[in-house]
């Protein structure tokens, strides 16, 4: 079978060889592929220019090598319940490896050229100490790199040594453009490669304050892992082979703050909106999409559920996932242009398309860094409101539940989390849902002393949590459910 490149590739919407790259992406996954690529492809096809992206993966070399063969071509599966379509992205000029690529990598960090570095590297990735916003010192990159700041290997350490070294050659900073699901993004990137900088380049700190830009932005495009059956279907699509396809659904939405001092791609011609601020349409889709997400991946997995197709399908569980939906839309702010009802009947009709293998085990990962902008927050707002927060108590008691480790059927599984190993120590010797609550409540710099204060919150967690612990999740749901 033929592979794809770009002497098999069909006819795109532009010469990919006639676009230079303008653009440094850190984290080629597929979420990457399917989102901020393909709107770059978008926008040469529409505007042209040389935006072409250089995606660099920071660990793995998995995805350069598959990329590589095709001249950074890949094949974009986009599947909705009104069909499934496919084209090839040609917005790749490069896909490289930190660990094998060093040199080109910083090469183009440093390129006049280069005008925009983009991330998409989870929150695990930055190295940020939540507790005051700065640097994690434990996090291994940022322990690393504040060692050897000349041979950087974290996102941070990276960032600042490009800069340093543009300012010195007289090559104006590029924009710095994170792409990730963390509220206030673009400041959360700006903070913590200030404080990097106070520590490895203080001469820097001013010129990152004046001249850098950190434009935030929110982003969201259901993409599952790709895996065999994705490759199979790109190939059966296509007539090619594709080592590199990624599979998604047909939504897609970004919201940009406008801020780019040395220009941007057209990205509005393949959907994007430039807004001036993005806060309102970032806590919609944390708190609503994603906050939603997480307690149907924790309640979801141990009730026996492998995909979020298959959570919808279950009644119970289903309509609470509507009524986490429901409770967070009301600790909002108004969202311009949203119903957020509409919206929410929107994200339902998503989690069900049943042709996107999204995996609860894969949403469940990471868990202590996603539950603070996803499920404490809208919980602080409602106690601060008098609303009720009885479902981020069952989406807390969730997460809890799944903090054990181990199914209903007493088959262990990792947790993969950046806590794990702190988390089962925690809970060594405790046999009882009392005492799993109290120690994981108290886990350094994770629930909000408001919520820790609640007994409103506490004792809501408490009760799902009894139920789970007693009679599984199953029970847990379906007493739920019914009490609405």
């Amino acid at each position: 079978m033929t592979r794809l490149s770009l002497a098999t590739a069909p006819a795109m919407g532009f010469d990919p060889a006639a676009h230079g790259a303008g653009i440094v992406h850190l984290g080629l996954g597929a979420f990457h592929k399917a989102h901020q690529a393909a709107y770059t492809d978008a926008a040469l096809t529409a505007d042209g220019g040389d935006w072409r992206i250089i995606g660099v993966s920071l660990r793995s070399t998995e995805v350069a090598e598959a990329l590589a063969p095709q001249d950074g071509l890949f094949t974009l599966i986009e599947r909705g319940i009104e069909g499934t379509k496919a084209r090839v992205i040609g917005a790749l000029a490069a896909a490289l490896a930190l660990g094998k690529d060093r040199g080109t990598i910083l090469a183009a960090l440093c390129a006049p050229e280069t005008r925009i570095v983009s991330l998409t590297v989870t929150e695990k990735g930055y190295g940020i100490d939540r507790g005051n916003g700065g640097i994690d010192r434990s996090h291994p990159a940022i322990a690393h790199d504040l060692e050897h700041p000349g041979q950087p290997i974290g996102v941070a350490g990276l960032l600042v040594w490009a800069l340093a070294q543009r300012r010195a050659a007289g090559v104006p900073p590029f924009t710095v453009l994170c792409c990730d699901n963390l509220p206030g993004n673009g400041e959360m990137v700006r903070a913590l490669l200030l404080s990097f900088a106070s520590e490895t380049a203080p001469n820097l700190v001013a010129h990152i304050e004046s001249k850098v830009a950190f434009p935030s932005t929110m982003v969201d495009r259901i993409t599952p892992a790709s895996g065999p059956q994705t490759l199979a279907l790109a190939q059966e699509l296509t007539g090619l082979k594709d080592a590199a396809a990624v599979e998604t659904e047909t939504f897609h939405q970004w919201v940009i703050e406008d801020e780019f001092p040395g220009g941007r791609p057209a990205w509005e011609a393949g959907g994007a909106l430039f807004v001036k601020d993005v806060a309102s349409y970032e806590d919609m889709k944390l708190r609503m999409l994603n906050g939603a997400h997480s307690m149907l991946a924790y309640a979801g997995f141990l009730a026996g559920h492998k995909y979020v197709r298959d959570v919808m399908q279950d009644r119970a569980l289903a309509s609470m996932v509507r009524r986490h939906m429901a409770a967070a839309s009301g600790t909002l702010a108004p969202v311009p242009g949203v119903d957020l009802a509409g919206y929410a009947d929107q994200l339902c009709q998503r989690f069900e398309n049943p042709h996107l293998a999204h995996e609860t085990y894969q949403i469940a990962m990471d868990g202590t860094e996603k539950l603070p902008q996803r499920i404490f927050a809208p919980a602080v707002e409602a106690l601060s409101r008098g609303q009720s927060m009885d479902a981020f108590a069952f989406a807390t008691a969730a997460w809890m539940c799944y903090a054990l480790g181990r199914d209903g059927d007493g088959q262990s599984y990792a947790l993969r989390d950046p806590r794990e190993a702190e988390i089962a120590m925690a809970l060594v010797a405790v046999e009882h849902p009392e005492g799993i609550a109290e120690r994981l409540c108290n886990l350094p710099g994770f629930m909000p002393m408001a919520l820790r204060d609640s007994q409103d919150f506490r004792s809501g967690v408490l009760r799902h949590l009894s139920v789970m612990y007693g009679q599984g999740m199953r029970a847990a749901i379906d007493t739920a459910a019914g009490a609405d």
